[in-house]
């Protein structure tokens, strides 16, 4: 019996990964999805009602033990799409931080992405066919002043998504880099900011970033920055100096700075 086309979600328990994953489940996907924490048990369990297959795995993907987890679970079967979602935050000022949260962060959304990337996307290449779908940020084009960590990560996986576009061209395997603002989700709990005036703003559904970012990879688009008052933000970052940018980060996301 043919299998379905199978897709990989990083960091999908909740938030825009979740809602990625309900995306190609309700389009005939079958489903690995991945994150660091049980809810993940939960997802799996609601996103079976699209009558496909679901499988989980709770790990940790900043470890390198993590990610080789998750390519157990793959196993020799064909990944048509690959979303890497998996993202941490860290709020504060960078002296301030736990040096070990600065790294989880910078394993989570570097190293461990690029590895899994690194694997997967060989296998694609192989076979000559797939979809790439990594999660970047706008905050990749601002100097994340009480964000450092996270915006230049952002900006490593922003730059990245585009020359690994440029090397697959030929090869029948497309790279998307979805570039969402700030949105509803867990995130700014975990990175300890809902204290922040970013915290505490108006944020975007993660359902419309999700449909976003499926909707320009299924079209092969090389990327996507969701919602008109984002691609703003994204234009105006592309003229500001780089200081001013940094100055105008902290403001909003200095703590106390939503009190």
């Amino acid at each position: 019996m043919a299998h379905r086309p199978l897709a990989v979600i990083t960091g999908a328990s909740s938030g825009i990964g979740y809602e990625l994953a309900e995306l190609c489940a309700g389009n005939g996907f079958d489903l690995i999805i991945a994150a660091d924490e049980a809810q993940i048990q939960d997802a799996a369990q609601q996103l079976e009602k699209h009558d496909v297959q679901v499988a989980w795995v709770e790990c940790d993907l900043a470890q390198e033990e993590g990610v080789e987890e998750l390519l157990e679970a793959i196993g020799d079967r064909p990944v048509d799409v690959l979303m890497a979602n998996a993202g941490h935050g860290l709020g504060h000022g960078f002296l301030d931080q736990d040096f070990d949260d600065i790294l989880h962060v910078i394993d989570t959304n570097i190293t461990g992405t690029v590895l899994l990337l690194h694997r997967v996307g060989q296998q694609m290449r192989d076979r000559g066919s797939g979809r790439i779908l990594i999660t970047g940020s706008i905050a990749g084009f601002i100097p994340g002043a009480y964000q450092a960590v996270y915006n230049a990560s952002k900006a490593f996986l922003d730059s990245f998504s585009f020359a690994l576009r440029a090397e697959l061209a030929e090869t029948g395997v497309t790279v998307t880099c979805l570039m969402p603002g700030a949105t509803e989700t867990e995130f700014f709990a975990r990175a300890d900011l809902l204290d922040t005036e970013v915290g505490q703003s108006k944020k975007d559904d993660p359902k419309d970033v999700a449909r976003a970012g499926y909707d320009a990879m299924m079209k092969g688009q090389g990327d996507v920055v969701s919602g008109w008052h984002n691609k703003l933000q994204t234009a105006i970052a592309n003229i500001t100096p780089a200081g001013l940018l940094a100055s105008r980060h902290a403001k909003t996301a200095a703590p106390g700075s939503g009190n």
